[in-house]
């Protein structure tokens, strides 16, 4: 499948944002939410499984990606983790959904989880890859071990004017570069990488990029519009609607975790899986058993 379903535009919050739209109107609405260095396609396999099952089905670029346009030029090109939030609120506002089931992974499953932390009457269920996915930037500085250090070269590099130049010249090589690093048992084509790279040409896309791993470590201020998020999201809220959790076991970028490691951080159910065989992208690398788990917390 080419694409999660037709493409539309809405203006939401601070963005026209440019998203598919598979399945019944009238169904129980389901977001699915992509990742960096990724885009809509991910969900390509999902969606149609979903929408068979009687969801309508939202699949958004995120702000600096594809179609994805901010309204007015002045307004700061912030990727941190409020930001990706509050834009998925503004999105289910302007769309009249009321509540959901969010399902995402990296920064798409990081917006889906500052918004069934913060606004829980929001998310009807959440599907989360890397489990719970708010980052405690108070902390950030603190070393990890050496082999996780080696696994985040790219967020480093992006921390000097070298690795902004270095994106901006070779975005298509660094961006397969890193899927290839984080899905290594993953044997994608060229043609499925250049449908997902064309998103990558977005005229904001680095800065949102840079200013994502700048301001997660604490070396960026946050655009004020978003400093009463960051402040609730600093205190590490707890996530209460009924969740799934996974990590995959071949995961370049984080290493897969027991349940018992982000257990603090839910009080509602929960249950957390490891995938054999999977990397960082998991809804285009396993997509039925990414749909199934969302199928699973429909209300």
């Amino acid at each position: 499948m080419e694409s999660p379903g037709p493409l539309k535009n809405i203006v939401a919050g601070v963005l026209e944002v440019a998203y598919h739209e598979a399945g019944p109107a009238a169904g129980p609405p389901v977001f699915l939410l992509h990742g960096f260095p990724y885009d809509v396609h991910a969900y390509a396999e999902v969606a149609p499984v979903l929408a068979a099952a009687g969801c309508r089905v939202i699949v958004p670029y995120l702000r600096g990606f594809g179609p994805t346009r901010f309204l007015d030029d002045r307004t700061p090109r912030s990727g941190e983790q409020a930001a990706l939030g509050a834009d998925l609120l503004a999105l289910m506002d302007a769309l009249a959904v009321p509540r959901a089931v969010l399902a995402g992974y990296d920064w798409g499953g990081r917006a889906a989880c500052v918004v069934a932390a913060l606004w829980p009457q929001r998310c009807a269920g959440l599907v989360s890859f890397n489990s719970y996915n708010i980052q405690d930037i108070a902390r950030a500085m603190e070393p990890d071990t050496p082999a996780n250090e080696r696994s985040l070269w790219y967020q480093y590099y992006f921390h000097s004017e070298r690795g902004r130049s270095g994106l901006a010249q070779h975005r298509r090589d660094l961006t397969r570069l890193l899927w290839q690093l984080w899905s290594p048992s993953w044997k994608f084509d060229d043609a499925t990488f250049a449908r997902s790279a064309a998103a990558f040409d977005n005229p904001d896309f680095v800065d949102v990029l840079i200013h994502s791993y700048r301001h997660r470590y604490g070396l960026a201020p946050g655009d004020p519009a978003y400093a009463d998020i960051e402040r609730r999201l600093a205190a590490q809220p707890v996530i209460s609607v009924p969740t799934v959790t996974f990590d995959g076991l071949d995961d370049g970028v984080r290493p897969p975790a027991e349940a018992s490691v982000h257990a603090h951080r839910f009080s509602g159910p929960r249950s957390h899986r490891l995938v054999p065989g999977v990397g960082h992208n998991m809804p285009q690398e396993l997509p039925r058993l990414f749909a199934a788990a969302v199928l699973e917390l429909l209300p």
